[in-house]
């Protein structure tokens, strides 16, 4: 029988990395940043690289993903803050050494992992970035093994945040300057609760219900109380009136425990005049069931007449994008909109479709085929240009090759009898260094900064690509010189 533990390990003030202890026999440890946080396939083909003589040759991955989700118009680039140490660390402890030999792995290739540690470079967006379906997001250079290594690591982290990061974003798109909560942990998938509520903030959510990931991010954390307080109690009145004992300054009432209009709302008027007599102040009351729209009116209505203006209304209960603006679009006066399920797995997709596919080696490009030509990658180091219009909007993304010049004209990706004249002098290049010698470029940042830079970006997405329904497809094609190569190279290996 094996016992699972987790503590926290220290790594500066305010960040804690979650570390798990297997307890057994063997006492086996996995960390963070365990060289076995992989899939099996990547260290076997690692191993045939070993043993062919070539896995120092020199290659280069892309980063990408095919389909938008949530059948919208974008996606936030996230996960680069996470990642990056990650892979910064990355190596196999003797222990973990032991263990692949026990599986089977050769001696000399494990007497070459012992001393790995990631050496590459890495071309970027920068997190928060707006990004769209085909084009390069990140591109890994570096030997053979050492980028296949990291491709699971990579995708683990970059697919994950990127698509809570996204759903956060469609969420604070619906909610305009209402507050936003974070409230998924408890419906998350164990730790990647953590990890989602980073991803919350960075797409614009403003606190969360996540104590450990409050810390972790140095972000507000925010709570209210659950029904089984209330029914702890012997009445729904005392069990107010001792909560807010407790929190004087920071209360907020679950009132739909029982009947919220003839008795949540009345017994949350009581208190907040009691509390007003000692100079305090009743924070908000909150909904999480039944009509939200109609029993956030008749609230605010029954507060306003009692004279608490400002006493707020949290929502909650199965929320996402579409749910709070029908709310919204009703006229419901909520103030502050707390989301957990739908948010924290990132439903209805559940995962972002990114992909991490070999482009170039030894200097030669490199080209996957498919019978779909949706499916048929990119060769050859690439560059992505964005173009702008006169006011700075976003107009389309040209995917050139890295040596070329900026694209004047591009090609539908899959259309070649469709394409478009560019201007350069309104084009921006979005792959920056980031990393170098295995070492990261960037300053430490958090989700709160990741979320100001992405805001700025988004008011540069004209609004038909952020609409629920049907949103307009952006514009990204291939300069000539790259549609040429995929060309030649389709043909070549058709032979």
């Amino acid at each position: 029988m094996q016992r699972c533990l987790l503590f926290l390990k220290p790594k500066e003030e305010n960040q804690l990395i979650p570390t798990f202890i297997f307890m057994s026999d063997s006492k086996f440890q996995i960390k963070t940043d365990s060289g076995l946080y992989t899939d099996m396939y990547e260290l076997a083909m690692a191993e045939a690289y070993f043993k062919q003589g070539i896995h120092n040759t020199p290659a280069s991955f892309d980063y990408f993903f095919r389909k938008l989700p949530f059948a919208g118009g974008y996606v936030i680039f996230c996960g680069l803050g996470e990642l990056l140490p990650v892979i910064e660390n990355l190596h196999f402890s003797p222990g973990e050494i032991d263990w692949l030999h026990k599986n089977g792995f050769g001696k000399d290739f494990l007497e070459w992992l012992k001393a790995f540690r990631f050496k590459g470079l890495i071309r970027s967006m920068p997190e928060g970035e707006i990004a769209f379906p085909l084009e390069p997001l990140l591109q890994v250079a570096g030997s053979l093994a050492e980028v296949q290594l990291i491709e699971t690591l990579l995708l683990n982290y970059l697919n994950f945040h990127s698509l809570i990061a996204t759903k956060a974003a469609r969420i604070r798109y619906a909610a305009g300057d209402r507050h936003l909560s974070e409230f998924g942990l408890r419906r998350s998938q164990a730790l990647g609760g953590i990890a989602a509520s980073g991803a919350a903030i960075a797409g614009g959510f403003d606190s969360t219900s996540n104590v450990y990931a409050a810390k972790r991010y140095d972000i507000k954390a925010s709570g209210t109380m659950a029904h089984s307080f209330i029914q702890s109690h012997e009445n729904e009145l005392t069990a107010f009136r001792k909560f807010t004992e407790a929190h004087p300054k920071n209360s907020t009432l679950l009132v739909d425990t029982y009947d919220t209009l003839k008795s949540g709302v009345p017994n949350a008027i009581i208190i907040a005049k009691e509390m007003k007599q000692k100079g305090q102040q009743l924070q908000a009351i909150r909904l999480d069931s039944g009509d939200l729209a109609y029993l956030s009116k008749r609230s605010r209505k029954m507060l306003d007449d009692a004279g608490f203006n400002e006493v707020q209304i949290v929502v909650s209960n199965q929320l996402d994008e579409y749910l709070i603006k029908s709310l919204l679009d009703q006229k419901a006066p909520i103030d502050v909109f707390g989301v957990g399920t739908s948010l924290a797995t990132g439903q209805p997709d559940a995962a972002l479709d990114g992909v991490y596919k070999l482009c170039e080696i030894d200097g030669k490009p490199k080209i996957k085929l498919s019978e779909n030509i949706q499916k048929v990658t990119l060769p050859g180091n690439k560059q992505v240009y964005r173009y702008t219009d006169e006011e700075g909007c976003f107009v389309a993304d040209a995917i050139g090759l890295a040596k070329d010049n900026i694209p004047t004209q591009m090609i539908h990706p899959y259309d070649p009898e469709k394409s478009m004249l560019l201007n350069t002098k309104m084009a921006t290049p979005l792959l920056h260094k980031i990393m170098e010698n295995g070492k990261s470029l960037l300053e430490n940042y958090e989700p709160k900064d990741v979320a100001a830079f992405s805001r700025k970006r988004l008011k540069l997405l004209p609004d038909e690509h952020k609409r629920f329904n049907n949103p307009h497809i952006y514009k990204v094609g291939i300069s000539e010189p790259l549609h040429q190569l995929r060309n030649d190279l389709r043909r070549e290996y058709k032979m």
